[in-house]
């Protein structure tokens, strides 16, 4: 009877176990494997393995750019959604309930339409004959339409909106473990409002930034719909380049290369920010 007891958790978390090994590790592995294979122009997939897809990439500037501009743009738009992302979840926080489900229907809304056709919202918007220029040249500021659409501020732009609203979750998560007694008590001792925010409230808001910000810089590295609509055949990205690869040269061992090294520098980057954070926010704040 000890023994089933014991072995109860295990089969409960069997099928959770199943389905990531279906769905999240054979793939991965069937990826990997075949970025080991060479492609043969007219032929197709080869039949020995190889690492001349890997070593293509780390000879070819042209990847090089890629890759930098891919993970430049993911770290601009994390710190952008976090400084948008963390006051908007605090001043979420504050507000009285009515007002909060509103805000947070606001706030989620975005979140219920297609990622791809937010992006075309924006197309509209950012076009040389779209509203913000119209409202630009009728307004004289500019003299000439600005170029936003094919360029990496557009894209940018597009992305900070598609994913704000992963910060403001993950922030306004974590403020919900916040006790308000603490702020008023630091206050009625005389702490001001930046001291209560960098003693208090910050500290315990880092675990919130952290998943957030490692959220957000995952989906925007790995991000296709927003950087092929607004950036266009001229703006490359690691996950469009994949996607030329595997549907357009067909080369299939190249595209899978590029997606092995985008989810190993994605998982890099998320574990050394993890630690990094962590080691700082015990010397600053402990």
């Amino acid at each position: 009877m000890n023994s089933e007891r014991n072995a109860l958790p295990y089969w409960l978390a069997a099928p959770g176990v199943l389905m990531t090994l279906a769905f999240v590790a054979v793939p991965l592995v069937i990826m990997l494997s075949l970025s080991l294979y060479p492609f043969i122009p007219g032929v197709g997939v080869g039949e020995h393995l190889t690492i001349a897809n890997y070593a293509e990439m780390a000879r070819d500037e042209y990847f090089h750019v890629i890759f930098g501009r891919t993970f430049g743009m993911a770290a601009l738009v994390t710190i952008i959604c976090i400084a948008i992302g963390v006051p908007e979840a605090y001043v979420l926080s504050r507000l009285s309930e009515r007002w909060r489900a509103v805000s947070i229907v606001i706030v989620l809304g975005p979140m219920l339409i297609s990622v791809v056709v937010r992006t075309l919202g924006w197309a509209i918007l950012l076009g040389n004959e779209g509203v913000i220029n119209k409202l630009l040249l009728a307004s004289g500021l500019v003299s000439e339409p600005v170029k936003m659409m094919f360029t990496f501020t557009g894209v940018v732009i597009a992305l900070v909106h598609v994913l704000v609203p992963f910060m403001v979750l993950a922030v306004w998560a974590s403020l919900q473990k916040l006790d308000g007694a603490t702020e008023q008590a630091a206050e009625s001792l005389g702490a001001g409002l930046w001291t209560v925010m960098r003693r208090i409230v910050f500290p315990q808001v880092i675990p919130g930034v952290l998943s957030g910000g490692l959220i957000v810089f995952a989906l925007a590295a790995s991000a296709f719909a927003t950087p092929a609509i607004i950036g266009g055949r001229r703006l490359k990205v690691v996950p469009t380049t994949i996607y030329d690869e595997f549907l357009g040269n067909l080369n299939w061992p190249l595209g899978a290369a590029l997606a092995v090294v985008l989810v190993v520098i994605v998982l890099a980057v998320s574990i050394g920010a993890n630690r990094l954070v962590e080691r700082r926010y015990k010397q600053v704040f402990l």
